[in-house]
């Protein structure tokens, strides 16, 4: 993981991903056992096992905790615990979801990609705390980007593992205002929360760890107040950060391909019926052609292609 002065975490290791899957926090428990926080997406599942097992070296995972249940998330859960009988530990919110493997409440279908079903054993919920490397975690509750989200919080080291509440040059997209529900105050009032705890360093659900905390606040916090003002923009921003995932997943596809398979993702449909009101083909070449502005895809020829920026 990336090196703070003045931090030493000798009893975890953070396995930074790239896009689709969020990082993976593995704590050595003690000389036998492990836990993992969140476990990416689940076309990454096998190289999430590798670098896992890697990391673990002789231990035993016996623990898999989720931040939060979006699916690039908890992608690994079920392959993990195949592999190692491995317990799942959840935020309480979608439980009866999870049990249900109800696919659009858990998000999976509404944002058009897939997760293999898991159980869950354990919730865990804000306000307790759990023992992870021999250290004391915190679970904070942190709604915003997504409403059941937590945080972990270790006030003896001031290490926090955000999830996607912070990152260093922003946080998740604010997905419940797609919902018509709250989601901007909530994000608000976390980072201000965030502020408050003052850490030394922050390991995000996506990126590196980061000590410059104060400066990654500010961005945020400028960043949260331009989508606030506008919720259109904060609309349109969902929708490029969805197809966006979905081009890194298939890298390349017809146009006529990506209309299909995003016509049965639901965000989709509530973004243009609440906030655009166009022909759904005609909403996704929009999209499609912000994302060639920006320079973060290609359409030719009637094919659209994930580009690398």
């Amino acid at each position: 993981m990336q090196s703070v002065p003045g931090v030493e975490l000798p009893t975890l290791t953070v396995l930074q991903r790239g896009w689709l899957s969020s990082n993976n926090v593995v704590f050595f428990d003690d000389d036998q056992h492990a836990s993992i926080v969140d476990t990416g997406y689940s076309s990454h599942r096998e190289q999430t096992w590798a670098l896992v097992n890697n990391a673990i070296g002789s231990r035993r995972l016996t623990r898999i905790i989720n931040t939060h249940l979006h699916s690039d998330h908890c992608g690994g859960n079920a392959l993990l615990a195949k592999k190692t009988g491995a317990r799942i530990a959840i935020p309480p919110g979608l439980a009866a979801a999870v049990e249900e493997w109800d696919e659009d409440g858990l998000t999976f279908r509404a944002t058009g990609q897939h997760c293999d079903r898991f159980r869950h054993d354990e919730l865990i919920k804000p306000g307790t705390s759990l023992r992870l490397g021999q250290r004391d975690w915190d679970v904070i509750a942190a709604p915003g980007h997504d409403p059941h989200s937590i945080a972990l919080w270790n006030s003896e080291d001031r290490v926090l593992i955000s999830a996607d509440a912070l990152w260093q040059h922003g946080f998740g997209a604010i997905f419940p205002e797609i919902e018509g529900e709250s989601g901007f105050r909530e994000q608000a009032e976390l980072l201000h929360r965030i502020a408050g705890l003052a850490p030394r360093l922050v390991i995000p659900g996506h990126g590196a760890p980061f000590g410059d905390v104060e400066a990654a606040l500010t961005r945020a916090t400028t960043r949260l107040e331009a989508l606030s003002s506008d919720p259109t923009r904060n609309a349109r921003h969902v929708a490029k950060v969805l197809l966006k995932f979905y081009l890194l997943e298939v890298r390349s596809l017809p146009f006529s391909a990506l209309v299909q398979h995003l016509s049965g993702a639901r965000y989709f449909h509530m973004i243009n019926e609440r906030y655009f009101a166009v022909a759904f083909d005609e909403l996704l070449a929009r999209l499609v052609r912000d994302l060639v502005k920006s320079g973060a895809a290609e359409w030719t020829d009637g094919t659209v292609s994930n580009r690398d920026s």
